[in-house]
């Protein structure tokens, strides 16, 4: 089924992106947006935390319904670091694989999201 299959892919890049917030902190922090309240690293991880409970609660029928919904706005949530992440990338002077990386990163927010909302569809 399709969308056991976008689920299964959503929840597993989620589970694996929190855990790297907290095995590779350091690289998470510079792509948080400057002028935000607070330590960088509380940013950090708070959104591995975020991602590690989304992704568990998408593994469970009982759950993926509401867990579909939080990763939707998530996503959606996190779009200011991938445009950070992308616009230092682009303007840095790192090769041009890992420039045109910076964009696919960004780019594939989309069907995250459209995963995402596939998944809060699928009835247990």
């Amino acid at each position: 089924m399709p969308t056991e299959k976008a689920t299964r892919r959503l929840a597993a890049m989620l589970l694996f992106g929190g855990s790297m917030h907290f095995l590779a902190p350091d690289w998470f922090d510079k792509i948080i947006p400057s002028g935000l309240p607070g330590r960088t690293r509380t940013y950090t991880y708070l959104s591995g935390a975020t991602a590690l409970a989304i992704g568990a609660g998408l593994t469970t029928a009982g759950t993926r319904r509401p867990a579909a919904m939080a990763a939707t706005a998530f996503l959606i949530g996190v779009m200011p670091a991938k445009i950070k992440l992308t616009r230092d990338w682009l303007h840095s002077d790192k090769p041009r694989w890992v420039k045109a990386l910076g964009v696919v990163q960004l780019a594939w927010q989309v069907p995250l999201i459209v995963d995402a909302i596939k998944a809060g569809s699928d009835r247990p």
